[in-house]
């Protein structure tokens, strides 16, 4: 705990600002993956969702916005990972695991994987779950979400 002096020279303590459940507001946030890396955008995503981006950013909170990704089928891999990287899936009986590659994951669900690059850089905890519902993939460019006014998130670096 942090101290600090008042008039009289003792020491008094600081208090942290915690934001409760209903002061965040949380905006909607619209992510265009095409042409751009899969990793990355799952990253930016993952940011916006924890609310890394604001002030009053607390970890054990969900402070985070809604995030809308759009051309998803459209992402690019660096290197050889079309090919090579690899979906597991286990159905829970013996002998019941079954992979699947990134380029056959494409063509039969393509949000599936952006899905799970974001969910896999959230908390794997009840948070992490909370979270993931905050996040809508499409494959194409139309969404259902207009209503919502979602702000055009650039990915520029800088």
């Amino acid at each position: 705990m942090r101290y600090a002096g008042n008039e009289y020279g003792r020491k008094t303590s600081v208090k942290t600002y915690v934001p409760k459940d209903g002061e965040v507001t949380k905006n909607w946030h619209l992510i265009d993956a095409e042409g751009k890396v899969l990793g990355r955008v799952a990253a930016e995503a993952a940011k916006l969702l924890r609310g890394k981006h604001k002030p009053q950013y607390t970890p054990y909170l969900d402070c985070g916005d809604h995030v809308i990704i759009i051309n998803a089928e459209k992402a690019r891999v660096t290197g050889s990972k079309a090919s090579t990287k690899m979906y597991y899936h286990h159905s829970g009986y013996p002998g019941g695991l079954s992979e699947v590659n990134y380029s056959e994951m494409i063509a039969k669900h393509p949000e599936r994987a952006m899905y799970l690059a974001v969910k896999g850089m959230l908390p794997h905890n009840r948070l992490g779950r909370t979270l993931c519902t905050h996040v809508r993939v499409y494959g194409g460019a139309d969404h259902p979400h207009v209503a919502q006014n979602p702000i055009i998130h650039s990915m520029d670096r800088k």
